[in-house]
């Protein structure tokens, strides 16, 4: 990977990180609703705080950017693989957001997070030669 291509990927990264915490930052101290995950039985509260915000989406953002490259390496059609992948997950993370214990400004801010962090990465993290890789024989 070029130098080029290593940048534009680690400032993607840095924008996944930033779009979730601007939501955050929007619906917890603009609009003082608390991001909150109460689990009845147990008795718990779970607030959802900024730190843990950009953790995660950090956290995602860098396995995605491992299993690209990875892609890249070792599959002829790695942008495909990678854009089912990226889509899988972004569904899959809505699951969590279908239980009880959220109110509906909860379930938005965090599903908003959610597509915010997959728009960047999904538009920002495939290379822009990868789609028609040919291989020379």
């Amino acid at each position: 990977m070029t130098a080029p291509a290593r940048r534009r990927r680690g400032a993607t990264v840095l924008v996944a990180v930033l779009a979730p915490a601007l939501v955050w930052l929007v619906t917890e101290p603009l609009l003082g609703h608390r991001l909150r995950i109460t689990d009845a039985e147990a008795g718990e509260t779970l607030d959802i705080g900024l730190l843990p915000v950009a953790v995660l989406a950090l956290l995602i953002s860098l396995l995605g950017w491992a299993l690209l490259a990875a892609l890249e390496r070792w599959t002829p059609r790695p942008r495909l693989i990678w854009s089912v992948s990226a889509c899988s997950v972004l569904l899959l993370s809505f699951l969590p957001l279908t239980g009880s214990g959220m109110s509906t400004g909860t379930r938005t801010s965090l599903a908003l997070m959610h597509v915010a962090v997959a728009a960047v990465l999904m538009t920002g993290l495939p290379a822009r030669d990868t789609a028609v890789r040919r291989r020379t024989p």
